[in-house]
């Protein structure tokens, strides 16, 4: 087994990293997600001069063979502006946000939604917006009672993970999630290490 050392960018990411869908997912893969998975508390936390501190504490306390940043790519022009401004190798970027990869699973969006006939979205790394307010723009046409994600993106997404049993492996078929794809093909290639 491997041992893989999580830091992510906020309580979101941390949540997919502890789920139970993850970490069965990881094991079939031969690895180890090491605890704790450590909380940069935001993006900004994550730029080269910021990260050290976090990365230490993860060698520390979770013993890892890899660490592995994970983080969303926000409003940076592209995946490798956000990778130099974090000054790590082992990156990996969600496309605008963590919540693209909840647009990209369909199962999810529809038990979410209560909605059987919601067809999926076509381009969830690409929406007009943020994912985050796409999410309140696909509620207004396709739940019942026109509800949200809500106010808090924490609770959404443990909503999501736990109650709608979001899945990382659907969001990575999607074909228009390759950062989901990405990020399960990086941590696959450690197995082999």
């Amino acid at each position: 087994m491997i041992k893989i050392g999580f830091i992510v960018e906020g309580v979101c990411e941390k949540l997919l990293v502890e789920s139970a869908n993850f970490q069965t997912w990881a094991n079939k893969q031969s690895l180890e997600i090491c605890t704790p998975v450590i909380n940069a508390g935001g993006g900004g936390n994550l730029c080269s001069k910021n990260i050290e501190p976090f990365i230490n504490k993860c060698r520390i306390e979770a013993n890892p063979d890899k660490i592995v940043v994970l983080t969303d790519l926000e409003c940076e022009p592209c995946v490798t502006a956000t990778k130099a401004r974090i000054g790590v190798d082992q990156i990996i970027v969600a496309k605008k946000a963590l919540e693209a990869w909840f647009l990209a699973d369909p199962v999810a969006m529809r038990r979410w939604l209560k909605n059987e006939e919601f067809p999926g979205e076509t381009m969830p790394e690409q929406t007009p917006d943020m994912p985050w307010e796409h999410l309140k723009e696909i509620a207004k046409h396709h739940h019942p009672k026109k509800l949200g994600p809500g106010r808090k993106k924490k609770a959404f997404a443990k909503k999501m993970i736990e109650q709608f049993a979001f899945s990382i492996e659907r969001a990575a078929n999607h074909p228009n999630c390759p950062s989901a794809r990405y990020f399960l093909e990086k941590l696959r290639s450690y197995k082999i290490l």
